[in-house]
């Protein structure tokens, strides 16, 4: 994002902004296919934000899987943190990362940090998106911006594990505050638009008509399932059966959304159904990646 993107943002208008200690790291990928393989065409990155090579652990004529690096592990006042990636037409690309990212707590002066995510995929095209949670400090306050833009055919996958405060040292998340911004397109037309705002604070954190004092949510997202009502029925069947978790579609967008206190249940409830989605989505098994299990 850049520096003017994020003066004129709500949050950003709300929160302290330190130019002097404004610190941005980007990151823009581009995957193509070439001769029936995937690659990584195009990695070019700014300040502490890196990918590791790519692996194929489906074979060469499959996914290309792809660690999203970044060095600090997380994101303090100041920070702006920008990752784009594009996939061309017929190439299918599989993008994680190593560990949670961590969002630490605000500064004495309350500068905000900021994260923008652009996934663009073209028609003929498969993107997933599966990053490891995401661990919220007490009184992390920042803005974070994710933008679907799908094209034709375009097929995505992907969530996002939000995990609010740490309760196993006792530290909850009692102050701060972080808004979240979900955008996805397809040719343009939008499909799913949302906007949450997470402050301790505001009767809707703790309402029982909104966050209700839960501490972790998730949400899963897919485009280009063929027969949803097979895909939720299987969900449905093999799923843990708790009021923790819904399952809807709605223009051709599948949700499964999460809202509990334990992270490790959330991944694990996305996990599983990224295994039971995969093959009804591409008619591929969900192959785990390695970093995953380390």
């Amino acid at each position: 994002m850049m520096l003017c993107d994020i003066a004129k943002s709500p949050l950003a208008s709300g929160h302290r902004f330190d130019q002097d200690r404004y610190w941005a790291a980007s990151l823009d990928l581009r995957f193509a296919q070439r001769d029936g393989v995937t690659r990584m065409v195009q990695a070019r990155h700014q300040g502490p934000l890196r990918v590791q090579r790519p692996f194929y652990p489906e074979g060469r004529d499959e996914a290309c899987h792809v660690y999203v690096l970044h060095p600090p592990g997380g994101l303090v006042s100041g920070d702006a943190l920008t990752i784009n990636a594009h996939v061309e037409r017929g190439a299918h690309a599989l993008l994680t990362t190593p560990a949670a990212n961590k969002l630490y707590k605000a500064d004495s002066q309350g500068v905000a940090w900021t994260q923008h995510t652009r996934l663009s995929v073209e028609d003929g095209a498969t993107l997933e998106w599966l990053p490891q949670e995401t661990i919220a400090f007490d009184g992390s306050k920042g803005e974070q911006r994710t933008h679907i833009e799908l094209h034709g055919s375009a097929r995505c996958l992907g969530w996002e594990v939000m995990a609010l405060g740490r309760p196993a040292s006792d530290l909850p998340y009692i102050s701060g505050r972080i808004e979240q911004h979900f955008r996805l397109t397809l040719d343009g037309k939008p499909l799913w638009l949302e906007r949450q705002p997470l402050d301790p604070l505001h009767p809707r954190f703790k309402g029982r008509w909104g966050q209700g004092g839960a501490t972790v949510q998730a949400t899963l997202w897919a485009v280009g399932i063929t027969d949803a009502p097979v895909a939720i029925e299987a969900l449905r069947e093999a799923l843990p059966d708790n009021p923790r978790w819904a399952v809807t579609v709605r223009h051709g967008v599948l949700l499964l959304r999460y809202l509990g206190n334990s992270r490790n249940e959330a991944w694990a409830l996305c996990e599983q159904a990224w295994h039971i989605l995969r093959p009804l989505w591409i008619e591929r098994d969900a192959h785990t990646p390695r970093i995953w299990l380390t």
